[in-house]
């Protein structure tokens, strides 16, 4: 009789932690997959993605304290999963040198036009004349590292300290990643604009 009782009170523990869990992150399900996409910019590795996410936050919900960003949570295991889980089953480049963009002759251009103040290369003003796909399209060829810090700040609105903690970086090399992004970005779409003419 004790071991029925024993069974009956850890199935009911079980039935209520999974219907906590579809309460507070089941919610988050599409806006999850959407990031996996932005992320892996592929269908099955971001269903795939999707569904490591859900699964290892299942596993650990029971140390998951209920009331507490749950968001937050889902996110930082995303960034995990993909960055350990993906980025080093590919074979990587070399770790990104922004000393190499910004020395570049292309670059170097660049900023010397919006030093001097040409029409059409401040990037904060030049964004809005884009539509979202453009702006989408220059954010995926981005650099990983770039990709994912525009993606976590600018588009899901997450801090710099919710950052650095999904990163597992210092908030100085979050802003520093951020800042050289949106430089990267800005010289996208401005070298876009030359082309069709979208700044003029």
């Amino acid at each position: 009789m004790k071991k029925l009782i024993e069974s009956a009170v850890e199935e009911t523990a079980l039935t209520q932690r999974r219907v906590n869990f579809e309460a507070e992150a089941l919610p988050h399900l599409n806006e999850i997959y959407g990031s996996a996409m932005k992320m892996t910019r592929d269908v099955q590795k971001a269903e795939d993605l999707t569904a490591t996410v859900f699964e290892k936050a299942w596993k650990a919900y029971d140390r998951f304290e209920s009331g507490t960003n749950v968001r937050a949570w889902l996110y930082r295991i995303m960034t995990n999963s993909f960055i350990n889980d993906y980025r080093r089953k590919q074979r990587r480049p070399d770790a990104v040198s922004m000393d190499d963009y910004e020395n570049s002759d292309d670059f170097y251009i660049f900023n010397k036009l919006q030093h001097d103040g040409v029409r059409g290369v401040d990037g904060s003003k030049a964004v809005e004349r884009f539509t979202e796909q453009d702006v989408q399209k220059a954010i995926e060829e981005l650099p990983e590292d770039f990709r994912l810090a525009i993606l976590l700040c600018d588009m899901q609105g997450f801090s710099y300290e919710e950052i650095a903690d999904m990163l597992d970086v210092p908030i100085g090399t979050v802003r520093s990643r951020l800042s050289r992004a949106r430089k990267l970005l800005q010289k996208s779409l401005w070298e876009y604009s030359q082309e069709t003419g979208v700044h003029q």
